[in-house]
């Protein structure tokens, strides 16, 4: 019997044929949103209200789903207004297409599921779902900014399923073409045209990857200067430009106050302990020592329109492919 294939939508629109292996994941018993848990030493129960959120792991929906694949976080208001107003987004656009929702951190699956009673599929159990469904045409839309580890190991998961579907038809993450990274320009600095007034620095705070494409965040500073964006600073976490990095340049400048925001789809840990946070070693705290006014936005790229517009026309690409 032939195999089946899965069309990969990738950056070079073209289509990939993969060949099923390994055994899939059992999908994990799900826990009502209602349970009560014991309260976890040192975890923080300030991040919002988790029954407000909606994990989108329902079954009987129909042939075909689309799967909106997150790293995830366990700061439940950013969660609702970035994640799951992206999913909306793709609801609201694909009404004949049930979306569904799986985190890649396994991590801060547990964490949900043991501090608020929440259950979220991992990629293996969103898939085992999809395929109890008798789901036929599956669309997977990553929101990972770029093509990255965790997206490699996406496609990993994603060929133990070769012979599950009819149709897998994987997105392209956010910023992959050209077009893409003037878009996301378009939408960061109409959200922060306010502080954009010559004494303010606007720094973006992206998270830096080991991989290749960690050149994407170069690439982004490289855009905001070429269209004259000059007050428009990108920096990392863990990779380049670091924070010294992004402290010299701004140094270079007269500025008085600097705006600092994540250039993540989520507003999680990073961007309120790395980039917020009292602590010493936060950019908040560098900056300060250094003279500045520092303004920080805990507010995650998934809240801004243009962005989960950009994320819905890639998951439009994927099923016109």
């Amino acid at each position: 019997m032939m195999k089946k294939t899965i069309a990969l939508v990738l950056a070079s629109a073209m289509a990939l044929t993969l060949v099923a292996c390994g055994k899939k994941q059992a999908k994990q018993p799900e826990q009502s949103t209602q349970d009560q848990t014991t309260p976890i030493e040192g975890e923080d129960y300030t991040t919002g209200d988790a029954a407000l959120d909606k994990p989108r792991n329902e079954d009987g929906i129909g042939e075909q789903e689309l799967l909106v694949v997150s790293f995830g976080t366990s700061y439940n208001d950013s969660r609702r207004n970035t994640i799951g107003a992206i999913e909306q987004a793709m609801e609201d656009a694909f009404q004949d297409w049930s979306v569904r929702r799986a985190f890649t951190s396994q991590i801060i699956i547990d964490r949900v599921a043991k501090r608020d009673a929440v259950t979220i599929d991992n990629v293996g159990q969103a898939l085992e779902r999809a395929v109890e469904n008798q789901v036929k045409t599956l669309v997977v839309q990553p929101t990972h900014l770029m093509n990255g580890l965790e997206y490699d190991e996406l496609m990993d998961e994603l060929a133990k399923y070769a012979d599950s579907f009819e149709k897998v038809l994987v997105g392209e993450p956010l910023l992959t073409s050209d077009e893409d990274f003037q878009n996301l320009m378009g939408a960061i600095t109409e959200d922060t045209a306010e502080y954009d007034d010559g004494e303010t620095a606007i720094v973006f705070m992206g998270h830096g990857t080991e991989a290749d494409s960690n050149a994407v965040y170069t690439k982004m500073q490289e855009t905001l200067a070429d269209a004259g964006l000059n007050n428009y600073f990108i920096g990392t976490v863990e990779a380049a430009p670091s924070l010294d990095d992004v402290l010299a340049a701004v140094g270079e400048g007269q500025y008085k106050r600097v705006v600092l925001q994540p250039l993540m789809i989520v507003a999680g840990d990073h961007a309120n302990n790395d980039m917020a946070g009292d602590e010493e070693d936060s950019w908040r705290s560098a900056f300060t020592k250094a003279g500045y006014q520092v303004e920080c936005r805990l507010r995650g790229l998934g809240e801004m329109d243009a962005v989960r517009q950009m994320l819905v026309d890639h998951a439009a690409a994927a099923m016109a492919k």
